[in-house]
This record gives structure tokens, C-alpha cells and sequence, in this order.
């Protein structure tokens, strides 16, 4: 297929079924967003950006200004420079060396804080966004943790995934501005109303209710605030990985599928493989595997971090433990949320 330009290239990622043990259990299907130009956030920002054109809130020439430390700042770049908006991206020190080579070299101005706020760099990154709102008037912000062209960006991806597979039964994605999750989950319940949606996130991320821990190594899902785009209501049960097991599960990931990712993804995987185990034959499970390995070739790929993080034994539990939901946790666990999230 010829594309006409960067941003016809987005969308129409592979899906690869995994290959797992032959005994009894599920078809886990991995949905590699990461094949988009710079990742699964492209979809959100071609989203955005051209709705925007086509209200008038996004004009000509306007700049554009996000927040971001990964994925989403690439899109943006790529998306906003290419139609002519100067990109302006405020992010943390946390930005890997890659991604910061990426937006430089596309053009984009970098303003990296330097300390954190009261919740964490997220505030902070949002402190230094209004200052910029204001010093760049006319500016606009895609806003994609509550703007729902985020989660309307993977309409898409559903429909390019139902005209690959007969049925969807379980989604497992991850879950940090809560886009792709509800999004895809809201979509591909159109084709299954009893879809089971599965939320990965990391432990010290306040998204489904445990205390915040701005420390957590983990990048690219978590967060230190609960975006208005997370849907609560879709989701049946939530797992949290902590830092040693999604480093753990992301090589894992490497070593037995050949898919050199992030640890969104590598926990994305740990879970579809867990939950692949436990239901019948037949039943397919979508895993969306959202980042490339590029950003963590200095983290989750480097031996010497891992053993000056203290987690270079890499355990990774054969099984979650099960909890009641809000229990605080500090390795692999899932809640159910059934229900839960209406009563609260």
C-alpha cells in the first residue's frame, strides 16, 4: 500500500497471534501498535489534530502545546510539524534519549521541569503547560488526557481488528491516559456487548485506587492522576505489575515472541498469558501492545540499571494473587471491578 504521506501511514498495525504452550486454553491475539511511525499515540494525535483543524479550534499556523514524556509527544511532532503548527512539548527528566533525538529532529521545542508537584511530575508538567498557554496565545492543547477524540481515535484499531477475527471475547490493554483501553473496549463491545476488559496498570498509580509512588521505574501506563478518558464503568478486572515484574515480563516478551517492546507491553503480555490459561479453547483475547523497545534500551534492557535498581533477580509470579478492590498491593495482583465501580 502507498501512502501518500507520514500521516496516511498510521493505523492498519499487524496482528500477530502469539505463539503459546498447545495445551488447553485461549487464542491470545497481539494487536502491534507499536508499528505505527513512532507508536500506538499516533492514532490519537492524527485524531486530535485534524478534528481540530476541521472545527476551527486548531488554525492555521497556530502552535500546539502537550504534555507528554513518551509516545503521544511523537504523534503530536509528527502529525502537528507536518501540517506546518510549531509543536511545543513539556515533559519530565524522565524522557529517554531517544524520544527527546526523535522530537528535536522533527522540530519540535522541548521543556523538560525539573522538579516535581504536588501530585507528582504530572502536575508539574501541567504547571509549565498554562505558563505556556499563556505566553503563546492562540496556542492550542489537544488535551488528551479528557479529550474524547483520544479514546474515538481506536475505532480504528476495532475495526481493523474484526476484519481479521471472526469474534473478540476479552481485551487486555493497558491503562494510563485511558484512551486506547476504553476507546477499544467501547468499540469492540458494539461487535460483543459481553466483552471482558481486562486493565493493566503498574503499582503506584492512583488509576484504580492505589496510593501514588512517583518513583515507580515503569513508563508509558500509570499515572498520577485519573484522567476524565478512563472508563471505569467498561472495565471487569484490573491487574497491577510492580517495576521488577513488568521489566521481567517485557524480556520475557522479547525472548519468547521476538517482539522487542516496552513494559506497557510486556505487561500486557504477562496478563493475556496468565488469562489465556484459564479459559477454554477458542476464546480469543486482543492484547494491545503499545510501545517499541527503543525507549527502555538504557532501563529495562540495560543489566547494569536493573542490578543499581535492586531488581535484577527479575521474579515474575506464575500467578496473581487475588484482592478485594482498593486493597493496597506490592506485587502482582488483580481485582475485580464488576460492578464496583457503579457503587463508588
Amino acid at each position: 500500500m502507498i501512502c501518500t504521506n507520514m500521516i496516511d501511514a498510521i493505523g492498519n498495525t499487524p496482528l500477530v497471534q502469539l505463539r503459546l504452550s498447545h495445551h488447553e486454553g485461549g487464542n491470545v491475539y497481539a494487536k502491534l501498535e507499536m508499528q505505527n511511525p513512532f507508536g500506538m499515540k499516533d492514532r490519537v494525535a492524527k485524531q486530535i489534530i485534524l478534528e481540530a483543524r476541521r472545527t476551527g479550534q486548531l488554525k492555521e499556523g497556530d502552535p500546539i502545546i502537550e504534555s507528554s514524556s513518551g509516545t503521544m509527544a511523537c504523534g503530536v511532532a509528527m502529525v502537528g510539524t507536518y501540517l506546518g503548527h510549531d509543536v511545543h512539548i513539556v515533559t519530565d527528566p524522565r524522557i529517554d534519549q531517544i524520544t527527546l533525538a526523535k522530537l528535536t529532529a522533527m522540530g519540535s521545542k522541548i521543556y523538560i521541569v525539573d522538579q516535581m508537584g504536588v501530585n507528582g511530575w504530572q502536575s508539574a508538567r501541567l504547571n509549565r503547560l498554562y505558563e505556556l498557554m499563556e505566553e503563546l496565545p492562540g496556542a492550542y492543547w489537544p488535551r488528551q488526557y479528557e479529550n474524547p477524540d483520544n479514546p474515538g481515535a481506536y475505532h480504528s484499531l476495532a475495526v481493523e481488528v474484526m476484519n481479521e477475527l471472526e469474534h473478540v471475547d476479552i481485551l487486555v490493554a493497558s491503562v494510563g491516559s485511558g484512551g486506547s483501553m476504553s476507546g477499544t473496549a467501547r468499540a469492540l463491545k458494539s461487535y460483543n456487548p459481553n466483552l471482558k476488559v481486562i486493565a493493566v496498570d503498574c503499582i503506584g498509580s492512583v488509576i484504580f485506587g492505589q496510593p501514588d509512588k512517583p518513583e515507580r521505574l515503569q513508563g508509558g501506563l500509570g499515572n498520577s492522576l485519573v484522567a476524565s478518558n478512563v472508563d471505569h464503568a467498561l472495565v471487569d478486572e484490573v491487574h497491577w505489575l510492580n517495576d521488577e515484574e513488568a521489566f521481567a515480563a517485557t524480556l520475557a516478551l522479547a525472548a519468547e515472541q521476538k517482539i522487542f517492546a516496552g513494559n506497557s507491553s510486556g505487561s500486557v503480555y504477562a496478563v493475556a498469558k496468565w488469562v489465556r490459561s484459564n479459559v477454554p479453547q477458542g476464546v480469543n483475547i486482543l492484547a494491545i501492545f503499545p510501545d517499541r523497545g527503543d525507549r527502555y534500551v538504557n532501563t529495562i534492557y540495560n543489566e547494569r540499571y536493573r542490578i543499581d535498581k535492586q531488581i535484577e533477580r527479575l521474579r515474575l509470579p506464575e500467578n496473581p494473587q487475588y484482592v478485594p478492590y482498593r486493597t493496597t498491593v506490592a506485587s502482582w495482583s488483580y481485582s475485580s471491578l464488576s460492578g464496583v465501580m457503579h457503587r463508588v
